[in-house]
């Protein structure tokens, strides 16, 4: 069995997507992109035995970032997937090898381990992770929540039937009152879509996570190139509801959308979505992705994906210690300065705990 650590520089990286189905979240660019933002370095483990394979994007972040003062921290790393839902990837040879994932976890936890990384919170993909838990039985794994995606190889008429009854008057509401959605340039539409996202962001009160600067949404343009579309909802001339969305192995992903506050009544994001969801087929698409609410939650976001169709899928983590001395010993720390006990601080859901802000 052979492992490698790669960067993005290394063109193995793309060479290895090539021969796996993958989603744009595991793209080189994408990951090299959220690096950036939030000041990490773009890493890949690349595990190889005969002809299977395992493949695993994430960030590696420097723990003195939490613990400036503290000199052994700076020599303590930890890593986290990407935003959005990355995962690992597996070849067919690969997915069929019980015992193979079994050793490439353990070698991966290794390998973490030794190069001082104390802990992993890897978000997983809802579709190309199915059913992990059943077949594999991860270290660490948990059901963080549900999302919500479109069969595509459905006919037209049963995608329509599985749209709730709301979502359906409202969409022909939409198109009767002069309400039009369609695919549009990014170069053209992408400052309209800035625009509407942030009005919508400001609107729910989102965390600063959220955010994203305009130089990042150009930059995550050029790193997509042709996999990221953007549709927008135009109303007598107006661009009142926009959205990105991937293109990537068969795979249509929502990533990010918003709608102008004085429209929100009308709910043009239900044309947005039903637009999408018949262009994605035309493309010979499989599955539209919605994803999930906000954090997870099934909220008012969820409630509203749910009426577009009955496929769910688990949204899985994988919360790994990979160097316990070196985790309690940040725990420690962090348990220190929120004046609290290590053993009261290590019952909070949050991963890694060090990180919290509260108890």
């Amino acid at each position: 069995m052979k492992l490698q650590v790669i960067d993005v520089s290394n063109p193995l990286w793309s060479e290895t997507l090539r021969n796996l189905r993958h989603d744009f979240y595991h793209l080189p660019e994408y990951v090299a992109l959220e690096a950036k933002r939030i000041r990490a370095v773009a890493e890949a483990i690349l595990i190889q035995d005969d002809e299977k394979v395992f493949f695993l994007p994430y960030l590696l972040r420097r723990c003195d970032d939490v613990f400036h003062e503290d000199l052994k921290a700076s020599e303590i790393f930890d890593v986290l997937s990407p935003y959005g839902y990355p995962g690992m990837l597996l070849n067919e040879a690969g997915v069929e090898n019980l015992e193979f994932i079994h050793l490439a976890m353990l070698q991966l936890t290794q390998t973490f381990k030794d190069r001082r990384i104390c802990s992993a919170f890897l978000r997983l993909h809802p579709i190309l992770n199915h059913r992990f838990d059943e077949i594999y039985r991860l270290q660490g794994y948990q059901i963080h929540s549900e999302t919500i995606a479109v069969d595509l190889k459905l006919t037209e008429a049963e995608i329509w039937q599985q749209t709730r009854p709301e979502h359906r008057n409202k969409i022909n509401k939409c198109k009767r009152g002069g309400f039009a959605a369609r695919i549009a340039p990014l170069n053209q539409h992408l400052h309209d879509f800035i625009d509407v996202y942030t009005e919508t962001m400001d609107r729910v009160g989102a965390s600063q996570s959220y955010y994203f600067s305009p130089e990042y949404f150009w930059h995550f343009v050029e790193a997509l190139k042709e996999s990221l579309h953007l549709c927008i909802v135009e109303f007598e001339g107006q661009v009142v509801c926009g959205g990105l969305f991937t293109e990537c192995c068969g795979i249509v992903q929502y990533h990010l959308g918003g709608t102008r506050n004085e429209f929100l009544k009308r709910s043009p994001s239900t044309l947005m979505f039903d637009h999408v969801r018949y262009w994605a087929k035309e493309r010979g698409n499989e599955i539209f992705h919605l994803g999930g609410g906000v954090g997870g939650a099934k909220d008012s976001l969820h409630h509203f994906k749910v009426g577009f169709s009955q496929q769910r899928y688990n949204f899985p983590l994988v919360r790994l210690i990979t160097d316990e001395e070196n985790y309690i010993y940040l725990v420690a720390l962090r348990a220190k300065l929120l004046n609290t006990q290590v053993d009261q601080l290590l019952k909070t859901e949050f991963f890694p705990v060090y990180r919290s802000l509260s108890v």
